[in-house]
């Protein structure tokens, strides 16, 4: 809950960040506090603090307490947000298992409100299919664009903060931007998102949708996986976007029909005889 809540500060309203700021330096003063108490101690109204609450997904107050208070009684853990120190292989091995399973299904369930159809349409009469990310989604950029670059449609992969903004930079119409951002907030990121959309470029996002990174997208891949700050890499996340950037690939196969068995067929032929060093 921390983590959701520190991820998602500078989404809110002025009075609903001073409740989140105050929350995050008095996590366990806040836990047990009255709803009227927390908003006296953050100089709000009552109304305010349920927003805030169902900003984060909750209920209401209620909800909120008791999964903070669920939050700073459990021991923060740096390998995976579903797995316990005490666990068993077998336990933990299924745990990692079941969520990213839970986060497949997710996806999947989101899917009929993704712009797939416009997004394959772009890409398609692309001049150019620029995928960008960082960390762990720049390795999500690099596999979709190995992927892609069969189809016959120009592409690349944009992996490091001073690229991207300089990618951004020189945008044109006809070009199509894919930004890939588990938490969607990098500077950096935001920053190419809004430079080249200005620029006409067609602006995807595949993030979370409460983002800054979200706001300036044209088309948007909402994907709120949850994964805790804690773990030093995104899994679930990650799986969810790897996920989405091959349906995207085999929607955009079967939109271009003969051309793309054509080149597919011809990267084939070309492997052929191929030795492996």
């Amino acid at each position: 809950m921390l983590a959701e809540i520190e991820r998602r500060v500078e989404t809110l309203s002025r009075a609903e960040e001073r409740v989140a700021r105050w929350v995050l330096q008095h996590p366990r003063e806040a836990s047990s506090a009255t709803l009227a108490e927390v908003a006296a101690q953050c100089g709000t109204s009552e109304p305010t603090v349920i927003r805030f609450c169902r900003r984060l997904g909750t209920r209401g107050f209620r909800e909120f307490s008791r999964r903070l208070t669920e939050t700073i009684s459990q021991p923060a853990s740096n390998i995976h947000r579903d797995v316990d120190a005490d666990d068993s292989t077998p336990d933990a091995v299924s745990k990692v298992l079941d969520a990213s399973i839970r986060a497949l299904i997710e996806t999947r369930q989101a899917l009929s409100g993704m712009p797939v159809e416009q997004t394959v349409t772009a890409i398609s009469r692309a001049r150019q299919f620029v995928l960008l990310g960082l960390g762990a989604s720049g390795h999500v950029a690099s596999d979709a664009c190995h992927k892609f670059f069969r189809l016959g449609i120009p592409c690349t992969a944009v992996v490091d903060s001073p690229t991207i903004v300089q990618h951004a930079s020189i945008a044109q119409a006809r070009d199509v931007f894919l930004f890939i951002s588990q938490t969607g907030q990098s500077p950096d990121v935001v920053q190419a998102a809004s430079l080249a959309r200005g620029s006409g470029a067609t602006v995807i996002a595949m993030t979370d949708p409460a983002s800054q990174l979200a706001k300036s997208a044209e088309l948007l891949f909402a994907c709120d996986a949850q994964v805790d700050a804690n773990v030093y890499t995104p899994t679930t996340s990650r799986l969810a976007h790897l996920a989405l950037m091959d349906a995207l690939q085999v929607a955009l196969a079967i939109t271009l029909g003969d051309k793309a068995v054509e080149r597919l067929n011809r990267c084939k032929e070309a492997l052929e005889g191929q030795t492996l060093s």
